[in-house]
């Protein structure tokens, strides 16, 4: 389940609205191209700008649509560790294979608070557990040590690795060992986690180019080291123009101008600047997507 190409999902957005149709056809994109799991609701999903009511649809919606063909890693989490119980409580009885839990964001907790928030999810609601650390999101690095700790927890399955430390995550790895399966949570250091015993991606650039990441991911499970690093090194271009500015505004004016969704993302997020709208079109022409 936690292996190969696993897309953080874009929610698009239609007059203010979740747009269930064109939802309905990226997972089908996704799926069609070798995506291995889909993830709707986790950052690229725009989760912190969503209510209640429509997290809830969204994550029902990508587990009807994606109908058992992939797991569905629904994102949960949030600040309040009652809020995640709730959501995670939904994703399950929706039927859910897993859930994405980030560490709670602006509260800043310990080591130790974050051992019990995530201690709490699991104790509340038995359903694996993908880890989410990204500092320079949330404001808390969550360290090695911590996430071995947790890795003891059964529902504890993986760990989306986003603090750009290939140092932290080679300790992950050694800490944890079997107990906890590491993801890269950033396409630009793909290769580097693969290389220290990552298993994939959860990856931003899989909205766009879903065939071309796969490729990349089985090429090195298949052992053909170069033509991974290849691969990678093609990639590179577009991963490091998902973040011309903030995610999600990247690859969601991508999809738009490959016509796959609406241009329309939530308040505080907003278009690009035009001088990074034309470099991120460069881009995307040279790779033929637009």
């Amino acid at each position: 389940m936690f292996r190969g190409s696993i897309v953080a999902i874009v929610t698009p957005f239609k007059d203010g609205a979740v747009d269930e149709e064109k939802f309905r056809e990226l997972i089908e994109f996704q799926i069609e191209n070798g995506t291995s799991a889909i993830v709707p609701c986790g950052t690229t999903g725009e989760s912190a700008t969503l209510d209640m009511e429509e997290h809830q649809k969204v994550i029902d919606i990508a587990i009807e649509a994606v109908h058992k063909r992939v797991p569905v890693i629904a994102g949960t989490g949030g600040n309040s560790t009652a809020e995640a119980i709730e959501l995670t409580r939904h994703a399950k009885a929706v039927g859910a294979d897993a859930t994405l839990q980030v560490t709670p964001y602006y509260n800043k907790p310990t080591q130790e608070g974050l051992f019990q928030h995530f201690s709490a999810i699991a104790k509340a609601v038995p359903l694996p557990q993908v880890l989410y650390n990204v500092p320079g999101r949330t404001g808390v690095n969550m360290l090695p040590e911590t996430v071995a700790r947790l890795a003891e927890l059964p529902e504890v399955a993986a760990i989306k690795e986003a603090s750009g430390s290939i140092s932290q995550m080679t300790d992950i790895v050694r800490l944890a060992g079997e107990n906890i399966t590491l993801l890269a949570g950033d396409d630009n250091v793909t290769l580097p986690v693969l290389a220290v015993g990552g298993k994939g991606v959860v990856s931003v650039i899989a909205n766009i180019v879903p065939k071309e990441n796969a490729e990349l991911i089985s090429l090195w499970e298949e052992g053909h080291t170069e033509g991974a690093r290849a691969a990678f090194l093609k990639l590179f271009p577009l991963c490091q123009a998902m973040f011309f500015e903030t995610n999600p505004i990247p690859v969601k004016t991508s999809l738009a101008l490959m016509g796959k969704i609406g241009e329309e993302m939530r308040l505080p997020l907003c278009p690009m600047a035009p001088a990074n709208l034309e470099k991120l079109k460069t881009i995307l022409s040279g790779f033929g997507l637009i």
